[in-house]
């Protein structure tokens, strides 16, 4: 099992996390085609993937802007339980933990905000989007906003 988890730009506290148990592969990107979407600026349609060979990840950049962990730039590495990569040299963050996690096979996000009449979908459950399905923008000043599709 592998959690990603989109950190704030600012205080580095957790908006939005990913569970992914058994895939082969994640994909991450401003493209809706990823298994985490991401819409910023400096984030490429298909950023980064990560692969899982057995027992082990690998972080792989396919971002024009590049994947950065440490501040410096990757085209391949391992992951390592708990590292924080950033997508682009000033972009968002995502920390990764690999292994088991309080909630399986869950996703977790922020407390629900207040429906506006836009924001509404439809509540049968035949022509509602997946449940725990979102994506992240980031705005002219930094600041993250989370967009429920569920």
């Amino acid at each position: 099992m592998i959690t990603l988890t989109l950190l704030h730009p600012i205080q580095s506290v957790p908006v939005q996390s990913w569970c992914f148990e058994s895939e082969p592969v994640v994909r991450i990107g401003r493209s809706n085609d990823n298994d985490v979407i991401i819409y910023s600026a400096v984030v490429s349609r298909h950023h980064v993937e990560l692969w899982n060979h057995g027992n082990a990840w690998k972080i792989i950049n396919f971002g024009a802007n590049g994947t950065y962990v440490d501040d410096r730039p990757i085209a391949q590495v391992s992951v390592v339980d708990g590292m924080t990569i950033r997508l682009g040299n000033s972009g968002p963050k995502i920390r990764i933990r690999v292994g088991a996690t309080n909630q399986p096979g869950k996703i977790t996000k922020p407390p629900q905000r207040e429906l506006r009449q836009k924001d509404e979908v439809s509540k049968d459950s035949s022509t509602a989007e997946p449940r725990g399905v979102g994506i992240i923008e980031d705005d002219e000043q930094g600041g993250l906003t989370q967009i429920d599709l569920d």
